[in-house]
């Protein structure tokens, strides 16, 4: 599988540090995609239905509600990797996630459904990051007021997944 090295600082804002660190320097970042989605996958479905509508907390988002999270953030994510690495300069909005949730509807789904969809975008990002040569990985541009490179958008997927991933084996499986 491609090799696609970790982005350095100064490739994507301090902010997303809290992501990159979740994810190995060892250059595989398709294949951590690949077993993050089998990891959730298995998560998820170990889990009864009726816990997926859990919030630990009375203003935190449901199980679903993070889960269709992921989704939209890696959608944006994807979309702004093709943009800049398409040589696109057009400068990008941000998007507010909190703002998302209540139009998800994804209390209302089944997780077979939310796992669907989920399956379908991590396949397109795989396809997408691996169709990608070295220099369209390192193109950037500035999305939501930062510069930031394709790789580090690749990462930004990778870790922000893996930071809900612990975020819900602690604060909702273990709390």
């Amino acid at each position: 599988m491609q090799r696609i090295e970790k982005p350095k600082d100064g490739e994507f804002p301090a902010y997303a540090a809290m992501y990159m660190k979740w994810v190995p320097d060892d250059g595989k970042l398709l294949s951590h995609l690949e077993e993050n989605a089998k990891m959730v996958r298995r998560l998820i479905l170990s889990l009864p239905e009726e816990n997926l509508l859990f919030r630990y907390a009375r203003d935190k988002w449901t199980i679903k509600e993070m889960l269709v999270h992921l989704i939209d953030d890696e959608r944006i994510y994807s979309y702004r990797a093709l943009r800049f690495a398409r040589h696109d300069r057009t400068e990008l909005p941000g998007f507010e996630q909190d703002d998302y949730v209540p139009y998800s509807n994804a209390n209302a789904r089944t997780a077979t459904s939310i796992l669907q969809e989920y399956a379908a975008v991590r396949q397109a990002t795989i396809a997408l990051f691996g169709s990608f040569d070295e220099a369209a990985l390192l193109r950037g541009g500035i999305a939501n007021g930062n510069q930031v490179t394709v790789r580090a958008l690749g990462y930004h997927i990778a870790g922000h997944e893996l930071h809900h991933l612990h975020l819900l084996k602690e604060k909702y499986l273990l709390g």
